[in-house]
């Protein structure tokens, strides 16, 4: 894991892109503190008349400064996001490893388990869970984490498949160690360069889908401030004051573009690894 991180890291596009994740994040997790004091208003607070160019990036259609809404909304996006992408990557893992290692009618049963999911697009399970149970952060975080775990489990199946006749496998079996301690002490170590970009890749994913369902109103509800729920409400007045929308899809991108190129990274180092075997 250390070495892999090392390679990565002495790529031109993974400090980029830890470069642009890492401003993104720093709004994220410090505007909510530093956005009153920027601007001298709270989130809530109708700063003057919708759509001016008053304060640094002018007002939204409520009359509420966009700065200030628009510092403190990246905190629940890229929280959701993370925990999102931490639950399908777990869950799918575990679940890839389990298929690939026991084999024969767990395997199957679990593939073709993660094949029915795959049959329904992302978006569409997610709108239609949320549309049944409402909008709510929880479901959010497992609707998206849910339709990651198929994917992540057939990369993980893959690369255990690859590894489960290794000597040092076989010899953890001769000795009887048991079937968890062999998964995690000697598989997972073993796949955690797939398993890494996959992780980079589901993150990615997670920001679209949570900035989307926010966009379309079935994420974060108002009054609350977030990236994806700014856009919907400042566009209809985006030539008049594009910066409501602007700003929140600009910060969208950015950690978007970082955290796919951190993946790519990965994805290279990766490859140097297995090459080097």
């Amino acid at each position: 894991m250390t070495a892999l991180l090392a390679r990565t890291w002495r790529m031109r596009q993974a400090r980029i892109g830890a470069a642009l994740t890492a401003v993104v994040v720093l709004v994220a997790v410090l505007g909510p503190l530093l956005g009153p004091w920027l601007s001298g208003f709270e989130t809530g607070d109708f700063a003057a008349k919708p759509f001016k160019p008053d304060g640094v990036a002018g007002t939204d259609g409520l009359g509420r400064d966009v700065l200030t809404r628009f510092l403190a909304g990246g905190t629940s996006l890229l929280l959701y996001a993370v925990l999102a992408t931490a639950l399908g990557v777990v869950l799918g893992a575990a679940l890839g490893m389990l298929a690939g290692y026991t084999g024969g009618l767990a395997d199957s049963v679990i593939m073709r388990g993660g094949d029915v999911l795959l049959s329904f697009p992302q978006l569409v399970f997610a709108l239609l869970a949320i549309a049944v149970l409402g909008p709510q952060g929880w479901l959010l975080v497992l609707v998206i984490g849910i339709t990651h775990a198929p994917r992540v489990a057939r990369v993980a199946r893959q690369a255990t498949v690859a590894v489960a006749g290794s000597d040092y496998i076989r010899a953890a079996e001769m000795y009887a160690v048991p079937r968890r301690q062999i998964l995690l002490r000697e598989v997972l170590p073993n796949i955690t360069g797939p398993l890494m970009v996959e992780l980079g890749l589901r993150l990615t994913y997670s920001i679209g889908y949570v900035a989307s369902l926010s966009f379309l109103g079935l994420g974060i509800q108002p009054p609350a401030a977030d990236w994806g729920l700014m856009i919907n409400e400042n566009r209809i007045a985006l030539v008049v004051q594009p910066w409501g929308v602007l700003l929140p899809v600009l910060a969208i991108a950015l950690l978007t573009v970082g955290t796919n190129l951190i993946t790519d990274a990965l994805a290279s180092a990766s490859a140097e690894r297995e090459d080097a075997r």
